[in-house]
């Protein structure tokens, strides 16, 4: 029998007649802008002559959308036909506004009660999806407590002919019996479902923290929907169970009891060639695998399923058994491109490991080279090491992987000195470096860069299909610190966790805070701490109030995908203000170095590349603000920008609406809650 929703649900209808529609129109029906992840509109009425000339439209404020403002918005809005779709406020509701004045029409919300207080995926998501057969239109997007639901596109109603009156329980339809109950079971998604034809993708995730109280968890999915009925197509095992492919690369029956390894991130897909690409994430546990010994498929795997019937066609695993948390975290890149002649239909996947992997994406065979290269063994007890790890030779990674002398802070030389007697107690090495058992006085931790949040994580790439270039946002500077230490009694039952000798274990997650990525932020921000002592205990890292790592922090980079070269490569942000203003660095002529970030998303139209700065600063060309920034696609030259009153939190989209351009972009952080900004030219433009 099907569950019901919560009760509690509401829909309130706000406004009236559509949007009357004349002259071009260009929408973004999708996250990505479309099933192929571009996050792509070939419009130019926007340009670098005339991009530092932009005006808001208009603004959309998501505080009294749920129950308490949100001050971590991450959503990229839809448009389609002059209406803008967005996810908002701290319950997930789903507004609908006129595209042309912000104006609100409609917007439908869910109260689930105990479930929604449970969900592991708090807050507004990432965004809803488009659907529409030419006569009907539905919005679909996942509630936090994880129901897909199907809503009328132009009342806001749920679509009563759509699974159970509008609604799928994603708890009670899953193929597991989640554990321990449909309310408090750790399953959920923020993502943005994906419409592929008539097929909704729906994937799953958990509980963001390097230290879970358990091995054992619930299981993760992709699932595939008909977009008319709700009907289940498919449902694809990430964990393999016995008798399945796959289940042999868990040793000692592990794949019974390992959790997670769920589709997080958004999916993409080839609707001509009816395959749909999952990027799959890691298993329980993030730092340490001794209780899943084995390769362990599909953990870290980019799959590649038949649209409708979930079958698998192709796989290529990332990293055999995971324990860096290096878990795949961008939408897969669909693109045509010509590698020495020959016509190839690609797939690239953008990873935190700051390696593009590149793939024909109908048979799975990698562009270029993918190596089989020999890692570091670890020591700690009961873990099981694979002995290699696959790299890729071209393209270059695009972003710093492991930590040597040579990626610490070298402002000065005295500095540079400093940073030598920090890392003097903790580990260093290449890429896949395994995390150490953390003792006094050292190795404290493994250093690395990338797990966590380097790379280019949730928000994803970006490509050009005209010039078969991708352009990707990368964290250059995201220390992680990888410690294992037994947990204190009662705290998990896992042998190690993250941690350090001599210090409290708290449950820390990918922001080394207590609100991460995907978690709830508290209502209020806390007041900054004080600068750390220099003594590399604090998770930063810092030297005097300085990064340990020398910049750029973060860079974006343009990738030719027909040659698997790096065009060119820029620092992202301006130079943050406690470098700017530091005493340590006075009289130095410090060039921009970037801003340290993991939430930054490009949007590329006819010849630019735009994306806000992910930090507020103060500096001689402009006041207190983040700029939204323009790029030349072919150089790199930074053609125009705009300042923002918050630092870019969502990816921005672009639209067109009677012939007028239009960009929007989700702001927040700090005491700013969010709010969508929509930018386009003066009248007179």
């Amino acid at each position: 029998m099907k569950k019901k929703l919560l009760a509690g649900a509401a829909v309130m209808l706000l406004a009236g007649p559509a949007l009357a529609q004349t002259g071009q129109n260009v929408d973004w029906p999708l996250y990505t802008g479309d099933a192929t992840g571009s996050r792509f509109k070939p419009l130019d009425q926007i340009n670098a002559s005339n991009f530092s000339q932009l005006e808001v439209a208009w603004r959309f404020k998501t505080d009294n959308i749920g129950n308490r403002p949100e001050f971590k918005l991450e959503g990229t809005p839809i448009e389609v036909g002059g209406v803008v779709y967005a996810t908002a406020g701290s319950r997930r509701a789903v507004v609908a506004l006129d595209a042309v004045t912000g104006e609100l029409l409609w917007v439908h919300g869910e109260r689930e009660g105990a479930r929604g207080a449970a969900a592991p995926r708090q807050l507004s998501g990432r965004g809803p999806a488009y659907w529409t057969d030419g006569k009907d239109a539905r919005i679909f997007y996942v509630t936090p407590g994880y129901f897909l639901i199907a809503l009328d596109a132009k009342t806001g109603q749920r679509v009563a002919s759509f699974g159970d009156n509008g609604a799928i329980d994603l708890k009670a339809d899953d193929n597991q019996k989640i554990s321990p109950d449909l309310t408090t079971g750790e399953i959920g998604w923020q993502s943005a479902p994906t419409v592929a034809g008539d097929v909704v993708l729906v994937g799953s995730a958990f509980r963001e923290g390097f230290t879970p109280t358990s091995f054992r968890n619930n299981k993760g999915s992709a699932r595939g929907f008909d977009a008319r009925t709700g009907k289940k197509l498919w449902q694809f095992n990430t964990i393999p169970q016995k008798g399945e492919p796959g289940a042999e690369t868990w040793l000692n029956n592990s794949n019974e009891y390992t959790g997670n390894n769920g589709v997080w991130t958004e999916m993409t897909a080839d609707v001509e060639a009816g395959l749909a690409y999952l990027p799959v994430e890691q298993p329980t546990s993030d730092f340490y695998g001794g209780h899943r010994p084995g390769n362990g498929l599909y953990g870290n795997s980019l799959v590649a399923v038949d649209l409708k019937t979930g079958k698998v066609k192709w796989y290529f695993q990332t990293i055999h058994h995971e324990i860096w948390d290096y878990d795949l975290s961008s939408p897969p890149l669909l693109m045509d491109i010509n590698v020495n002649g020959k016509p190839i239909k690609a797939v690239a996947l953008p990873s935190k490991q700051g390696f593009l992997y590149v793939f024909d994406r109908i048979t799975g065979k990698p562009v270029w080279p993918i190596q089989e290269k020999k890692v570091e063994k670890g020591a700690a007890r009961g873990e099981w090491y694979a002995p290699t790890q696959p790299i890729p030779t071209k393209p270059a990674a695009d972003s710093r992987t492991g930590v040597s002398e040579k990626e610490l802070i070298d402002f000065t030389p005295e500095l540079h000195q400093k940073a030598l007697e920090i890392v003097k107690n903790y580990k260093m090495g290449p890429i896949y470096t395994p995390p150490v058992l953390s003792q006094r006085p050292g190795p404290l931790a493994t250093l690395s860069l990338g797990p966590a949040n380097g790379g280019t994580n949730w928000p994803g790439g970006s490509f050009n299909p005209e010039n078969h270039t991708a352009y990707l946002f990368a964290c250059n500077s995201c220390l992680m610190p990888m410690g294992l230490v037994p947990p204190p009694p009662g705290f998990s039952d896992l042998r190690y966790v993250e941690g350090r000798a001599g210090q409290k274990v708290v449950m820390v997650n990918a922001s080394g805070a207590d609100a991460g990525a995907d978690s709830a932020p508290k209502p209020k921000p806390a007041a900054a701490p004080p600068p750390p002592a220099d003594d590399g205990e604090d998770f930063g890292l810092t030297v005097q109030g300085l990064p340990l790592i020398k910049p750029p922090y973060s860079t974006i980079s343009a990738i030719n995908l027909d040659k698997g070269e790096i065009v060119w490569q820029v620092p992202h942000g301006d130079t943050p203000n406690n470098i700017r203003n530091s005493p340590a660095l006075k009289g130095l002529n410090i060039p921009r170095t970037g801003q340290t970030s993991y939430n930054i998303g490009t949007l590329v139209t006819k010849s630019l590349v735009i994306a806000g700065d992910p930090q507020l600063t103060v500096t001689p060309d402009h006041p207190r603000g983040a700029p939204l920034r323009a790029y030349d696609q072919a150089t790199g030259k930074e053609v125009g920008n705009v300042l923002m009153p918050a630092p870019q939190s969502g990816s921005p989209m672009t639209y067109m609406v009677n012939g007028k351009q239009y960009i929007i972009v989700a702001v927040s952080g700090g005491n700013y809650s969010g709010e969508y900004i929509a930018y386009t030219l003066p009248d007179s433009q």
